[in-house]
């Protein structure tokens, strides 16, 4: 076959989304943030948003993405994007401004600059990464850690008697009246990345025409932090995230 049909764009499978830098990723083998900064790039230039777009980085194992799409970034303190793209949006209403924010960053200690931003319904696009724990800093319990499972701070597991129950918090945000849109995705196989790429896209579209406070939970593995291979990850994620974190739209309006 002649390889100009091989790479012609009809029977292109993968290529490097151009607003991706030439920066060598510092997250583990397998983790699920490289897929999803490949998805923000590509949606970011297919919607032509390049020059429109202020992204606020995190504090976490994302707190360099920065440095992987070419966009105007801002770095937030430790749970403070929301209350910073609040700002960014407001002072530039024409800009299509997103958080990029793990369970620790967003639903630990940024929850009340989550929760109030939404109820105002600024006019934002959050994505949630949560994969249950605290991934960068050790793999210790998370909000967002299940019922039962061990991290590095709960080695007999999760005991929700004294230490909670699972936070939910893209199902209390969609309860809010300032939120336009709230789903929750994975990336674990070619049809989940898709998905997950339209609810990105439609959060973005939200943000430019000024619906509220959209949310993108991407449901995610760690598998350092689990202790798994990238494969089994994916397999225990599907078995036992999913279940307490069910794909799907929560909201749209």
């Amino acid at each position: 076959m002649d390889i100009n049909t091989i790479v012609s764009p009809e029977n292109l499978v993968y290529a490097k989304p151009e607003l991706m830098n030439n920066n060598h990723m510092h997250y583990c083998p397998g983790c699920s943030h490289g897929v999803v900064h490949k998805l923000l790039a590509e949606v970011i230039k297919e919607l032509g948003l390049q020059e429109k777009t202020i992204g606020i980085a995190p504090v976490g194992c994302a707190v360099f993405a920065y440095k992987y799409i070419d966009v105007d970034w801002q770095e937030a303190a430790h749970g403070r994007a929301p209350a910073l793209a609040t700002a960014a949006k407001r002072l530039n209403p024409d800009k299509m401004v997103f958080t990029y924010q793990g369970d620790g960053d967003l639903a630990a200690i940024g929850t009340a600059e989550t929760i109030h931003a939404a109820n105002r319904g600024e006019n934002i696009a959050i994505i949630f990464i949560n994969n249950g724990i605290y991934g960068m800093t050790g793999g210790q319990m998370a909000p967002t850690t299940l019922d039962h499972m061990k991290t590095s701070t709960s080695p007999e597991g999760r005991d929700v008697h004294t230490m909670g129950n699972p936070l939910k918090i893209t199902d209390l945000l969609a309860i809010l009246d300032g939120v336009c849109y709230a789903t929750r995705q994975g990336v674990h196989t070619a049809a989940a990345v898709k998905r997950a790429k339209r609810a990105i896209k439609l959060a973005f579209e939200n943000s430019m025409a000024n619906k509220g406070t959209s949310i993108v939970e991407i449901v995610s593995t760690c598998n350092s932090g689990w202790k798994m291979t990238p494969a089994g990850a994916n397999d225990w994620m599907v078995e036992n995230m999913f279940p307490v974190y069910p794909l799907g739209d929560l909201k749209n309006i």
